[in-house]
């Protein structure tokens, strides 16, 4: 997901991106744990969705 992409979402939809990606990512990595994966960039990316997420909620609830 992209910063312009996620600079568009509200609060809300912020919050709840985060949740769902947060239970995507604990997903995967307990699928990991059981059956390693070949390909790890996915967890990755999802580890950088959150923070890229986490970042635009924290400055928007800091303006308001």
């Amino acid at each position: 997901m992209k910063i312009a992409e996620v600079r568009e979402m509200s609060v809300a939809d912020l919050q709840d991106r985060i949740a769902v990606e947060k239970a995507n990512l604990d997903s995967m990595k307990v699928n990991h744990a059981v059956s390693p994966l070949e390909d790890t960039s996915k967890i990755k990316k999802t580890r950088k969705d959150i923070a890229r997420m986490m970042m635009v909620l924290a400055e928007k609830q800091n303006k308001q």
